[in-house]
């Protein structure tokens, strides 16, 4: 028997994130109209809000993905980023969206624009699905913003506690007694 999802507070509803990616895709279509665009997704946790993303985009795209790690332990950043999976191929001279699921500490997406950057895009800009103001340990520009969410450790619609529950049709808060963290 499949185990209960560890559900605190549901933090964003089904409905609200369907609204809210429509009209981030509008805005993203409008921003690039007539540019090379390139959508960057960070997986795993971005792949749910990438692919909804996509399809609320009504101009030409393409898409790549990387795959990053920076948890160390199963709730909390350790603040090192190594890349698993690099990009397939060269941007230099693209228009590259990076589509992440959420920010918490800044220090991966820190690392990421970094990285890209000394790639020599024409632009780097950032369009997150959450972020968590109150967690931040450095300055970043993120250009889109889904919501902001409070300090709780996010599941659902993509986000994971040890590889579970991204399925989940909405953004909740892990309740931790359930989980024993």
């Amino acid at each position: 028997m499949p185990e209960e999802p560890p559900i605190g507070e549901i933090l964003v509803q089904p409905d609200q994130l369907k609204e809210r990616v429509r009209a981030l895709g509008r805005q993203v279509s409008a921003d690039y109209e007539g540019r090379d665009l390139l959508l960057v997704g960070v997986l795993k946790g971005a792949a749910f809000f990438l692919a909804d993303l996509m399809r609320q985009i009504t101009i030409e795209c393409e898409l790549d993905f990387m795959a990053v790690s920076s948890y160390g332990s199963d709730t909390d950043s350790s603040g090192v980023v190594r890349i698993l999976k690099d990009l397939d191929a060269p941007i230099a001279g693209r228009d590259v969206l990076i589509v992440e699921d959420i920010i918490d500490s800044g220090l991966t997406l820190q690392y990421l624009m970094r990285n890209l950057g000394s790639r020599d895009p024409a632009t780097l800009k950032v369009c997150s699905l959450l972020i968590k103001p109150e967690r931040l340990k450095t300055e970043v520009a993120v250009d889109y913003v889904g919501f902001e969410i409070p300090n709780r450790f996010a599941i659902g619609y993509g986000l994971d506690f040890r590889q579970r529950w991204r399925n989940l049709p909405y953004v909740a808060s892990l309740n931790r007694e359930k989980v024993g963290v």
